[in-house]
């Protein structure tokens, strides 16, 4: 019962509200509370601070999120032992990537990870935004950039080359930049991170970096849309080498401004810093890791930037 409360406890952290959470446990209002109560006498302490529009954890609550996923853990992967062994995995993941790098790079290594271990589920959220992992309880998440939440653990993945590129149709019409301050008279495609617009593309310039502005009329947060619309010559657009090389490959894009390289952004997967975690997780990391690794680009040499 014990456990039961706590997996209630942390669903209404994850789902922001009392309704919500009891909801995907099929218990009403009154009962969720009554729970809650119960779980607060256990501890002496108040959990949530509760008003009409939102919940907010206490200092203990937010003590009792961490060991409570770290018991859960342990009870399932107690459980999945026991009943499979040790070499069959179950259970569900949740995890979340950046939209085009996912379509294109994650999504096949977790169809052929489901396919080698059939008692696994995987619930997996695109989105090129900041996605809080604790908050939202996922087990892991693949990200751009330097990890910004120092609490998190990172197993990093190596550099990953960003490139400027247009489609051979733009091109034509608008002419090929030769230096990054010709960007100024071009339509370029912007990539909004969460609430923070890339508008300020990086350039090593005469031994330097620089940061050289942009502007454009198609604006996304969605990098997969970005490349869509960079390869029906809508613009230029600074992308990851992971997206793009393919279309590179067969002519579908050119990069540009190559002799004033803009730089990279580390690829890692970051997780929860949980004492145990689910074998099943820990697999798919692995996985990730080896699968991802694979596709580093070899000119992948400079510093990284968040990107």
């Amino acid at each position: 019962m014990m456990l039961d409360s706590l997996a209630l406890f942390l669903r209404i952290v994850e789902k922001g509200g009392l309704a919500a959470g009891g909801r995907d446990f099929g218990l009403s209002p009154a009962t969720v509370s009554e729970r809650l109560a119960a779980l607060e006498r256990h501890y002496g302490a108040t959990l949530l601070l509760r008003t009409t529009r939102r919940i907010t954890l206490t200092d203990e609550g937010t003590l009792l999120v961490e060991g409570a996923r770290r018991l859960l853990a342990e009870a399932e992967e107690l459980q999945d032992s026991i009943r499979h062994g040790t070499e069959r995995i179950s259970g569900p993941i949740r995890m979340t990537a950046p939209e085009d790098l996912g379509r294109r790079r994650i999504v096949p290594i977790l169809d052929a990870f489901l396919e080698r271990h059939p008692d696994v589920t995987v619930d997996l959220d695109l989105t090129d935004g900041y996605v809080d992992l604790v908050g939202r309880g996922l087990d892991l998440a693949v990200r751009h950039g330097m990890l910004a939440d120092s609490a998190l653990r990172a197993r990093p993945l190596g550099q990953n080359r960003r490139v400027v590129c247009a489609a051979p149709a733009y091109l034509e019409v608008h002419g090929t930049p030769g230096h990054p301050d010709d960007l100024a008279g071009h339509d370029c495609i912007l990539m909004r991170f969460g609430g923070n617009l890339d508008r300020e593309w990086p350039f090593v310039i005469d031994g330097e970096t620089r940061k050289i502005a942009v502007r454009g009329r198609r604006i996304a947060n969605d990098g997969g849309l970005v490349r869509q619309w960079c390869r029906e010559g809508r613009g230029i657009a600074l992308k990851s080498i992971r997206d793009v090389d393919e279309d590179l490959a067969t002519g579908a894009l050119v990069e540009l401004l190559a002799d004033y390289s803009s730089g990279s952004t580390g690829l890692q997967i970051v997780y929860p810093p949980a004492a145990v975690q689910p074998c099943r997780v820990r697999v798919l990391i692995e996985c990730l890791a080896t699968e991802l690794s694979a596709f580093i680009d070899p000119q992948s040499s400079l510093p990284s930037s968040v990107g």
